[in-house]
Parts: C-alpha cells; structure tokens; sequence
C-alpha cells in the first residue's frame, strides 16, 4: 500500500490527526519547584475527546484523586487533534489523552516531542467499527469496500490503520484516496446523503447510528488488531523536564482512575455522561474498551511494528523515547 502519510503537508497531517479527550486553556509551560515544595504547577488543563477512552480523567476528578495530589485539573472537550494539538505544543494544555498512531506519527514527522506519561485504552471487540446504511447491499463485509469512500476522523490516525488492515485481511487494498475526514457526529448524516459508502465510528456513534438504521460491515479491531492499544495520555517532553513533581503527581492520581475503570464498570458509567453526550441508559449497554493499568513497552511497541508494517513510520523507531518515568521511579 503507498505511504498513507507523505508528501509536503506531512506536518500538517500529524498535527491534526493526533485525537483528545477533554481539554482547556492552560498557563504556559512553566517549570521550578512550588515555595511548598509540591507540584510545580498545581493547574493543569487536560485535552479530550468526548469518547469513553478519556473515562478515567472524569474519575480523577470526580474522586478527588488529583486534589489528594495537590492539582486544579480542569476538562475541556476539544473538537480534535487539529485544534488541541498546537495548543499543547504551545504550553497552552497541559497533557491530553492522545491516540498512538497519530502520536508516532507526530513525533516521527518533528511537529512535536512528545512523552506519553500513562498507558488509557485498547480495543476490545465491537468498540470501533465499520458501518453503511442499512439498505446498501453493495456493502456487506471488508471485502466490499474496494473503491468505496470511508469517512474517518482524521487522516493517519487509528482510523485509517484499522481499515486499511481490516481489509487487507479481506483482501482489499484500500487507497489512501477513499478515506474521507470529517468529525466523528457528522458521519450518519453523510451516510445518509451518500456522501460516504461506510463509516468508520466508536461509541457513543455506533449506538445512535444503529438506532438510526445503519448496519455494522465489520469489526475493525478483530484479527491484526485485536486488544491494539489505542491511546494514551501524553505531554510534551519540555513539561515533562521542567514539571517532574508535577507529572509524578498526574500519574499517581489518573492511576487509581485507571485502575478503577479497569475494575468497576459502573464507575464509568456514571463518568460518561458528564463529558460526552453519552446518556446513562446507552453508557450502561455500550461496547468498551479495556482501561490500562501500566506503560508497557511492548504495548507500544506493537503499535510501531505495525506502523512499520503499513509503511507509515520507517522500522527503528524509538518507543523508549516516547515513554515518560513513572511516578513510582521518581
């Protein structure tokens, strides 16, 4: 398949793609040790995308986990990585919940260094699929969607590398042509007007446009992608440098979210509403992924191979350099 990320707008490209949770206006990255001897920098504003992937900053907050910590965390929902993205780099947001893909990609292309401070998601089955309209029976599995315009979230992200290797599977190759970026709400609507032949869509989007008449074509995080980490929550390497006690205290707080996510399901339940449009009845039914407890070094070595695999990053690339210390080697 030919590179799906090349060409002189390479970091423009990597910039919008990288996807958020939740974030806001922060303060500049400023660095040097509090009088009190805590957090250097006790506000922080935090970049999501409304999606369950971001459930554990919710219950951070909602805890109390970042006040025992001595941080002011605050959620700001952005519209995507196009948006939150330079705003990170900028020192604007403070950390935001970051899909890997695009993330390597970023720091491949130099719009950014990066550090992931704390492991989030990985798939789990029916949690990101591909969709059509109920009646188009052109559409059937991955083995139809030779030629067909697919939307995705943004280019070179996760979006693009599931479907491109759902359908390898099925033996299609997808052309980087096909892929159509729009906003992840804005997807039934083109289905519907035949703007796009499939969908690519997570939750809360594969509920409402299930209930709107769409069918399911395939599971894109089967067969190759099975259990793919998703996303993590990232910084940029100068915060991470000039911040220590500040991020050490991020991670001993989102930790004891992670790991209640990973245990107690109702605890995200109740989390989503508040950030997404996720209602309880749907939040209580929905297909999730599986919340990490740990930053492996396999998990996103695995996201490397792959990308090597796909053409999108060269082989070599440095995991390591992206891993922050954690809290507990501080």
């Amino acid at each position: 398949m030919r590179r799906l990320f090349a060409g002189p707008t390479l970091i423009l490209g990597v910039v919008a793609a990288l996807t958020l949770s939740a974030c806001g206006t922060g303060e500049p990255e400023t660095g040097g040790t509090s009088a009190t001897g805590g957090p250097e920098k006790a506000a922080l504003t935090i970049g999501v995308v409304a999606v369950p992937d971001a459930a554990p900053i919710q219950i951070a907050v909602d805890k109390g986990f970042f006040k025992e910590e001595g941080l002011d965390v605050k959620i700001s929902v952005e519209t995507g990585g196009a948006a939150a993205t330079p705003k990170l780099v900028a020192g604007q947001l403070d950390a935001m919940l970051g899909n890997y893909v695009a993330l390597f990609l970023a720091q491949q292309a130099g719009a950014g260094k990066f550090k992931v401070v704390a492991d989030s998601y990985q798939a789990a089955p029916d949690n990101f699929v591909i969709m059509t309209k109920g009646d188009n029976t052109s559409i059937n599995t991955a083995a139809d969607l030779a030629g067909k315009k697919i939307a995705v979230n943004t280019l070179n992200a996760i979006g693009t590398l599931a479907v491109t290797a759902t359908a390898k599977v099925a033996g299609v190759t997808i052309n980087e042509n096909q892929y159509v970026p729009m906003p992840l709400p804005d997807m039934g609507a083109a289905l519907e007007t035949g703007t796009v032949d499939a969908i690519w869509v997570a939750e809360p989007f594969i509920s409402a446009n299930a209930k709107a008449g769409a069918k399911k074509v395939a599971d894109s995080m089967a067969g190759p992608l099975e259990n793919f980490p998703i996303a993590g929550w990232v910084m940029t390497d100068k915060f991470t440098t000039e911040n220590p006690k500040t991020v050490a205290a991020f991670q001993r707080a989102l930790a004891k979210a992670q790991n209640l996510a990973a245990s107690d399901r109702k605890v995200v339940e109740e989390a989503l509403p508040k950030y997404t449009k996720i209602d309880a009845a749907t939040a209580a039914v929905i297909a999730l992924g599986t919340y990490s407890t740990s930053l492996s070094e396999a998990r996103l070595q695995r996201v490397a191979d792959t990308l090597t695999e796909y053409k999108m990053i060269p082989a070599g690339f440095d995991v390591k350099a992206l891993m922050a210390p954690t809290a507990a080697a501080q």
